[in-house]
């Protein structure tokens, strides 16, 4: 058997050394390592004082003794990083708790370091496994000697404790499960397996579904009055009113497939990017490596290119016999042909339907950011594409630049972001290309006079653009880690917008970590969000859905001062809910409390509460010594229909409450209430 077991070793070494697939490198690439078992190359420990997702509390590695480890370095918005994602779930789902895969995420940007923002990904993307948030490289350094400097790059730990093998890249399904295979054959045979499951909690458990679940592409149908909806994470498109927001359509059964067939038996696989031309809705089916083409007056889906098989091939071929590689957008030209953003392949592709061919039209193929003739140019994972006189303007995420491929001149130019080959130059700057800087830009559209509209989306703003002057400049958003309210432009936020469509002086956004579809009134200079009349359309069968209600609103509920004595005391909170509701069972009401001065704190971990179904009023135990405050407190509370109990609403509200401590008052308690008013929609769909 141990003779076995290292013959699997070099067998990994065979097999992935041909690696499918780029990688973002920080350093130089390395030559793969096996270490089959070595006692002398033990697994670093993992790092103290590291955030985990998914689990009840942090593991170790002589916890994870008996079971064959692998340790996946990944960022989240890397291509090659997500298409590993279903080699992972393959091998968890064959092996069982005899495998542990530990998500290390190392971010490249700063926006993906927030833990915040992991755990919107890990919800996402269906993650099942424990993620570290990795944002310092701690994990990342501790394995460096043995070659981690790239994403993704994975770590195979046999069940003794020690290091086997490093490798870099996409990883095939074939070579993980002859070398998994293999250990776990060979530590069966010492009776060293180790089955009981790891104790894992996951993320999604205490978030229920709402109406739309990162929604990542929009697009218009203006002639037909219709807003067409990419729900990604739900596998579905929305098609709803232009004026009412009614749902009229849901596309797909929610269930991640590859189905062709009627609305209600079609399956999609995270789509994203759509193009609607002569009745027929063309979109990216990403995970599912397709083209869709949906005819929106028969009802129908059906395939039009891809075979469902993720393509490494950068020359292209016929329709349904080429292997496409996540394409994330579509757009026509003016000659019918329909132009994907070929994210995988680091390309902007060409389907003809006169040719019957699909093939790369801009793009070597080899990540970058290097502009010149089309085909000679490099790209990096680009991810939104708008197409105005000849010219096809794209949102090239990776090197968070916006870019374009003039087909007068047949060249590739940078329109914004910095101006050299550098996939690690970005941030947040206004101003001309060279100078600006933005983070991981995922969607441009334009109006009617050539303006382009940029979504910055890890600076969560939207920007304007001005092609000819290559000037960029933020148009809505706080920047920052992102948020949620309406308003105008010194008041507005997103988060992570990641679509963008432009109709009659409207800018549509899908703001993908808000789960909501905003509209920016580009003369009024508002931002609202859209309320869908007929949210019920939207519930999926056997879940609890939740309807956005004013969770955008950024209401602030000021409460009358209060004077309390010193001492030990408490905040009391009381909700009212609206006749024939009830608080939420699931999902836990929230609280997060501070104070601006000492006259009122709180205890070490007691400012902020997290409950399902709480009893009311809430208490706050404080102190309270003399001297005046503020008292802020942040509430999140899910309620639902008493009857229709799958049908749910968020209230978000700031409750501001000046205090004045004295030390004679009679009272130690400081009482608020929010009483919530049921949902309502008003004319267009705002509320």
């Amino acid at each position: 058997m141990k003779k076995r077991f290292i013959g699997v070793g070099i067998a990994l070494l065979a097999v992935v050394a041909f690696l499918i697939g780029g990688t973002v490198m920080r350093a130089q690439d390395t030559t793969p390592t096996a270490f089959i078992g070595d006692p002398h190359y033990p697994a670093p420990a993992f790092p103290t004082g590291v955030d985990w997702l998914n689990v009840e509390k942090p593991l170790t590695v002589e916890s994870l003794r008996g079971k064959v480890v692998v340790l996946d370095f990944w960022t989240y918005g890397c291509i090659n990083c997500i298409h590993m994602i279903p080699t992972l779930e393959q091998l968890e789902a064959k092996y069982g708790d005899a495998l542990a895969v530990i998500g290390v995420h190392s971010a490249k940007f700063a926006n993906e370091g927030e833990t915040t923002n992991i755990r919107q990904v890990v919800e996402r993307y269906g993650l099942k496994h424990p993620v570290i948030n990795d944002k310092d490289f701690t994990v990342w350094g501790a394995y460096s000697a043995y070659g981690v400097n790239a994403w993704p790059t994975f770590v195979v730990i046999d069940p003794r404790g020690n290091l086997f093998a490093v490798q870099a890249g996409e990883i095939p399904f074939e070579a993980f499960d002859e070398v998994i295979g293999g250990m776990i054959a060979t530590f069966d045979g010492f009776n060293e397996i180790d089955r009981n499951p790891m104790p894992i909690k996951l993320e999604s458990e205490t978030s229920p579904s709402s109406t739309l679940a990162f929604p990542g592409k929009v697009t218009v149908d203006s002639e037909g009055g219709r807003l067409f909806i990419a729900d990604s994470s739900h596998n579905r498109l929305v098609v709803a009113d232009l004026n009412t927001y009614e749902v009229l359509d849901v596309i797909g059964t929610g269930a991640a497939g590859l189905t062709d067939g009627g609305y209600d038996e079609a399956t999609f696989s995270k789509p994203q990017g759509m193009a609607f031309k002569d009745g027929i809705l063309y979109v990216a089916d990403t995970d599912n490596h397709v083209i869709r083409a949906v005819n929106v007056d028969d009802k129908t889906v059906s395939t039009v290119a891809g075979t469902g098989v993720q393509g490494y091939d950068r020359t292209g071929g016929t329709l349904l016999a080429t292997d496409l590689s996540s394409p994330w957008d579509v757009t026509f030209d003016d000659a019918n042909n329909l132009y994907i953003a070929m994210a995988g392949t680091h390309q902007i592709w060409m389907l003809s339907f006169d040719n019957d061919t699909v093939m790369p039209v801009v793009g070597s193929g080899r990540e970058g950011l290097l502009n010149g003739d089309l085909m000679d140019s490099q790209l990096a994972q680009p991810s939104g594409l708008y197409w105005y006189n000849n010219v096809l303007y794209f949102a090239d995420s990776e090197s968070s630049s916006v870019r374009a491929a003039d087909f007068n001149t047949n060249k590739v130019i940078t329109l914004a972001g910095p101006d050299m080959n550098d996939l690690f130059t970005f941030g947040d700057v206004d101003g001309r290309l060279g100078e600006s800087r933005l983070q991981h830009t995922l969607a441009v559209v334009g109006d009617d006079d050539g303006t382009l509209y940029v979504a910055d989306t890890y600076n969560s703003k939207i920007k304007r653009l001005d092609p000819q002057a290559k000037q960029i400049r933020t148009l809505f958003g706080l920047g920052g880690n992102g948020g949620f309210r309406d308003g105008d432009k010194a008041d507005a936020q997103f988060d992570e917008p990641g679509g963008l469509a432009y109709a009659d002086g409207k800018l549509y956004v899908a703001d993908t970590n808000n789960d909501a579809i905003r509209v920016i009134d580009l003369t009024a200079g508002t931002v609202n969000t859209i309320h869908f009349p007929n949210p019920e359309a939207l519930q999926i069968e056997g879940a609890v859905t939740v309807v956005g209600g004013n969770a955008a609103a950024g209401e602030t509920l000021a409460i009358d001062a209060q004077t309390v004595g010193a001492g030990s005391g408490e905040i009391s909170l009381n909700v009212t809910l609206p006749e024939g509701y009830k608080l939420n069972g699931i999902a836990p009401f929230t609280a997060e409390w501070s104070s601006s001065g000492e006259a009122v704190s709180f205890a070490e971990g007691g400012a902020v509460q997290s409950i399902v179904a709480p009893e009311l009023p809430l208490v706050v135990p404080v102190t309270l010594a003399e001297g005046e405050a503020t008292v802020t407190g942040s509430l999140t509370i899910y309620y639902c229909e008493a009857v229709n109990e799958s049908l749910c609403f968020i209230d978000r509200v700031t409750v501001s409450l000046p205090v004045t401590v004295t030390a004679d008052a009679a009272t130690t308690t400081l009482t608020a209430e929010r009483v919530i008013v049921p949902p309502e929609v008003t004319v267009g769909g705002f509320s």
